[in-house]
């Protein structure tokens, strides 16, 4: 496993390239109230979204448990023993770049799960905001835990992949910035920013995007409703996109990749992609 996948697709998008990670939702784990009984299920759903992933050409999948509930800020143990047994399928029968997101926010387990399975990079929702979640409370910080736990296990090469200001959530201190938040998580080490509108399946706002990129120096992506519709806009603003719903029939995330909807999609960013270094020139 190349230990710097993760810089490697941070350098692609600092160069020009739109990258567009896909992502694996995987069915219910152990211990969650809608888990089905079976891992051989959860493994074959994630395996097979994992495979039309690639298939349609995305550059990264990002593995998320994200249809457990009720929601919590923390995995539990047979959680993130499940989702670590996921996220190794994915990477050895991929070779894709892999990241994790232990959902809501347990960015200490996400480095775990990332370090045992081989993975490139963690999703952090809540990297150093902080915020009310419906259902899960109030939810600070974790960007101490995460780096400690990411020095602890040895693993510097671990990208960290934060949000901003994320969907599903309200500031708890409003008269923060948006600016000002992303501006502390690079300060914190976060390698790439993901802004998001107000929940999945809402567009991200496009002057969200340039308000943080003007922000930070470093890639900053489009974390919610990227689609058909809106592929050639929003990647005039951002680096890339995280892709789930769109590539999905009825936008459920239970349901396993749509290779047609997929391909289609990949198209439309390519051809944007082409567009967008033509007209820089």
């Amino acid at each position: 496993m190349n230990k710097n996948q993760s810089q490697e697709l941070t350098a692609k998008m600092r160069e020009g390239k739109k990258v567009i990670a896909g992502m694996v939702h995987c069915l219910p784990l152990p211990g969650t109230l809608l888990y089905g009984g079976s891992m051989e299920a959860v493994l074959h759903k994630a395996l097979a979204d994992a495979a039309a992933l690639k298939a349609v050409g995305v550059d990264a999948v990002i593995v998320e448990n994200t249809n457990d509930r009720p929601l919590a800020e923390r995995l539990e143990t047979e959680q993130t023993a499940a989702l670590a047994a996921v996220a190794r399928q994915v990477v050895e029968e991929t070779g894709l770049v892999v990241g994790i997101d232990a959902s809501f926010n347990d960015g200490p387990a996400g480095i775990a799960v990332a370090c045992a399975s081989g993975a490139s990079f963690i999703r952090c929702p809540v990297y150093v905001d902080c915020v009310m979640v419906t259902g899960a409370g109030k939810i600070g910080p974790c960007a101490k835990e995460v780096l400690r736990m990411r020095r602890l296990l040895g693993a510097e090469h671990i990208g960290i992949w934060a949000d901003v200001q994320v969907k599903h959530s309200h500031l708890l201190l409003p008269e923060v910035s948006l600016e000002e938040s992303a501006r502390t998580a690079w300060e914190y080490g976060a390698e790439v920013l993901i802004v998001t509108g107000l929940s999945t399946g809402l567009e991200t706002p496009l002057e969200a995007v340039r308000r943080v990129k003007k922000a930070v120096p470093i890639p900053v992506v489009a974390g919610s409703g990227f689609s058909l519709g809106n592929a050639a806009e929003q990647l005039e603003a951002a680096d890339g996109a995280i892709v789930g719903t769109a590539m999905k029939k009825d936008g459920s995330t239970m349901e396993p990749i749509d290779r047609e909807l997929g391909r289609a999609l990949m198209k439309a960013v390519r051809q944007a992609e082409r567009r967008i270094r033509t007209d820089s020139v």
